[in-house]
């Protein structure tokens, strides 16, 4: 029995790229204005991680699943209103006296990067990781918060 790898991500994120290099390609060709250009880390991912992200009044929270993986192997990165999650989770070796029948966790580079708002606060953005999971909270400037405007009868 051959072991035969189906990662549908790595199928979506190939698709994703070689959709931007074909629009980067015209932009070029026609003297359009080029977007900024893709990170390497991006090019180089082979899979992303699953992402939950929420807002209350205060801030904004991703939840990022990253299982199996160590504090110190997680890079993340803001510049210029983007917020970049990267790293690797590396292979388990395979023992001489087993053999796998089934992987499907994603192995190798991952990447993730999320456009934030320009409403925050860029100083305050703090991150949490505890059993796999990575936790950004991200706080809103004061002028993003809702406010309540009281209401006189008279």
């Amino acid at each position: 029995m051959t072991l035969v790898k189906f990662n549908p991500v790595r199928d979506l994120l190939n698709f994703e790229r070689e959709f931007n290099r074909m629009f980067n390609a015209l932009e070029s060709r026609f003297g359009i204005s080029r977007a900024p250009e893709i990170d390497e880390e991006y090019e180089n991912a082979v899979w992303m991680p699953l992402t939950d992200i929420y807002e209350d009044n205060d801030k904004y929270t991703l939840k990022v699943d990253l299982p199996g993986i160590k504090k110190e192997d997680v890079k993340i990165n803001y510049a210029n209103g983007k917020l970049s999650i990267s790293g690797e989770r590396v292979q388990e070796s395979e023992t001489k006296d087993a053999k796998w029948h089934r992987i499907e966790k994603s192995y190798g580079k991952y990447y993730r990067s999320f456009t934030l708002p320009e409403q925050i606060q860029e100083d305050k953005i703090s991150a949490e990781f505890k059993d796999g999971l990575l936790t950004i909270t991200i706080p809103k400037a004061e002028e993003a918060k809702p406010k309540e405007i009281e209401i006189k009868v008279k």
